[in-house]
């Protein structure tokens, strides 16, 4: 599933595409926007929240899309062939006279109004990328139920909104915490808004996520994706587990020394 630092490009190259221009064309395929059309209203901006996207348009609407785990936009100049995948699976198609946006697979897709836009992300804690950005309260969110294992506090997005499983594996790693540790007993808790406004800024750039220190392509992660395979820090195999009961649950990975005991099967 996209993330954060992701969903910050996204908005950017729609923004770049489609801002200040009047639409063209619009083409909503889902149920119950086919009869929608925003032809005629200018893009005014394109902003991410956490890891969800808002088109505002001129009218006071809002078109709100979520990827999750294989939406994607692709941007096309008008003529040039669409590659982002079969037509069946085209939900969105906005253009402009010089840029077309076309999501493919978007499974959220809706029009609100933009001053009701809290209806759809206001449920969602401090966005380490946005220009609201309080560690103080995405502090106090995260350790409003400090019996909860930090890699459980780190996904829910109402605490933290733009977190998905690479920066929860990869920031308990930084931590020294293991993804089981009860976050009320994490040493220097404020070190988590931190870490991830560090590591999400870091990354908002660049395709190739990197954590990892240096220029090195088979080192731009400590433990995601990675088991098995020698811990880059002392060597120990990295381990992974599904991080829930459900056969589709995101998979947990983690250096048994570098981040101690709790574990999932203790």
């Amino acid at each position: 599933m996209p993330e954060g630092d992701t969903i910050w490009r996204v908005a950017r190259q729609l923004h770049g595409a489609l801002a200040g221009d009047v639409l063209i064309r619009c083409d909503l395929r889902v149920p119950r926007l086919a009869t929608v059309d925003l032809s005629g209203r200018a893009v005014l901006e394109v902003v991410p929240r956490g890891k969800h996207l808002l088109t505002r348009v001129e009218g006071g609407l809002t078109l709100h899309s979520h990827l999750r785990m294989d939406g994607a936009w692709r941007i096309y100049a008008p003529g040039e062939r669409w590659r982002g995948g079969p037509a069946h699976q085209i939900r969105a198609v906005l253009g402009t006279a010089r840029r077309i946006a076309v999501g493919f697979r978007l499974p959220v897709l809706e029009l609100v109004r933009t001053a009701d836009e809290e209806r759809v992300v206001g449920h969602l804690g401090p966005d380490p990328l946005g220009p609201g950005w309080d560690p103080e309260e995405a502090l106090r969110r995260l350790l409003a139920a400090p019996e909860r294992p930090l890699g459980d506090a780190l996904l829910d997005q109402r605490n933290l909104a733009g977190i998905g499983n690479v920066y929860r594996c990869e920031m308990c790693f930084l931590l020294g915490a293991s993804p089981w540790l009860p976050i009320g007993r994490l040493p220097d808790p404020a070190r988590v808004p931190a870490l991830a406004r560090k590591l999400l800024e870091a990354n908002k750039d660049r395709p190739d996520r990197r954590t990892v220190p240096g220029a090195r392509p088979e080192r731009r992660l400590w433990v995601y994706n990675r088991a098995d395979r020698p811990c880059h820090r002392c060597g120990t195999p990295v381990r992974h587990t599904p991080h829930g009961p459900t056969p589709d649950a995101r998979t947990t990975y983690w250096c048994p020394t570098c981040q101690p005991a709790p574990t999932p099967d203790a």
